[in-house]
């Protein structure tokens, strides 16, 4: 085990290592005009002593862009091997302070939405996977394909226009209320969740349906074993079958699904924070990205590859875990 995560691990620092070079090509491509926006902005600040052209070299000098693409992707890989990647030109604090302000919020959101996930997708596809043609079956998979095609901005429409404008038990956007400022911290903590209901509850349907799917084809691909009907004629009890033997083979598939969801959690929904205005991960970097914010944006997009990496290296590690059958060599 230990030399197969030490080679896992290499692999990883290779990988990175290219996903990174190619992040840093397509920045060094985009049009100079996002930097010289930038160096001409820096330049009408008050108490400003650099010319626009001098504020443009500065920042080029920073983050390699003058060096070509290679001179300038080790220069920049320099720095954020040792956490630093330069200041945010958008929100004007260091991009790792920037990170630091918005991760939790779209941490907690999206364990919500994750846990809420796992609790009624796993269920609801094991249920529909037993009673295969039965009524259950088929409303689960009429659920399923509602969440896998509507679209997250139509979800958020149609939550915001039920429950905040016809209803009115939720503000259409934002993370506090009114009298935000003049609540106790459990007060304040009670609020902010308030307004976490409807975005949780996107997530929740947008990504249910594919869980669904996926946990009824591979609970019917085990109950179609041998094993199982080998089970079964031994008298053992239908839960027993269904809680023990099948759905701990069905786990192995899963974990692939779950694993692969960890970027998930960190990386932020960045569709559905900007349309309930929630100031995460996601919206922060949607922002960034449409005003330019080269070095937000770069780290935002090497974040996400590490993510990748890890929740594979986790699905791999999980495997054998779950069934004592599967032996990492």
């Amino acid at each position: 085990m230990v030399e197969f995560l030490v080679k896992r691990l290499l692999l990883c620092v290779v990988i990175l290592f290219f996903v990174m070079l190619m992040v840093y090509t397509l920045m060094y491509s985009l049009p100079t005009g996002y930097v010289e926006t930038v160096a001409r902005e820096f330049a009408t600040k008050p108490g400003n002593i650099k010319s626009a052209q001098q504020w443009m070299d500065e920042l080029n000098a920073q983050y390699g862009f003058d060096k070509g693409i290679l001179g300038g992707y080790f220069t920049w890989i320099k720095s954020a091997v040792h956490g630093d990647f330069g200041d945010s030109w958008n929100w004007t604090v260091t991009v790792t302070q920037k990170f630091k302000d918005v991760i939790w919020y779209s941490f907690a959101l999206a364990l919500v939405a994750f846990i809420l996930e796992m609790v009624v997708a796993i269920p609801l596809g094991i249920s529909a996977a037993r009673k295969q043609y039965s009524a259950t079956d088929y409303a689960v998979t009429v659920i399923a394909l509602i969440g896998i095609s509507l679209p997250t901005f139509f979800i958020a429409s149609l939550l915001k226009l039920l429950f905040a404008v016809k209803l009115g038990w939720f503000d259409i956007s934002g993370m506090e209320g009114r009298n935000f400022l003049i609540l106790s911290n459990f007060g304040k903590f009670l609020d902010i969740a308030h307004h976490f209901v409807l975005p949780a509850a996107t997530l929740t349907i947008v990504n249910i349906g594919s869980l669904m799917r996926y946990t009824r084809t591979n609970m019917l691909e085990v109950l179609n074993s041998d094993y199982i009907r080998t089970a079964r004629a031994k008298g053992l009890s239908e839960k027993r079958v269904i809680n023990y033997h099948a759905f701990r083979n069905t786990l192995i598939p899963l974990i692939t699904i779950l694993g692969t969801s960890l970027p998930g959690l960190f990386s932020g929904a960045l569709i559905t924070e900007t349309l309930f205005a929630i100031r995460g991960l996601g919206y922060t970097s949607f922002y960034s990205m449409i005003n330019g914010d080269i070095p937000y944006t770069m780290f935002y997009l090497t974040f996400i590859a590490i993510l990748t990496l890890m929740g594979n290296l986790i699905s791999d590690i999980l495997y054998a875990v779950v069934d004592p059958r599967v032996r990492v060599h």
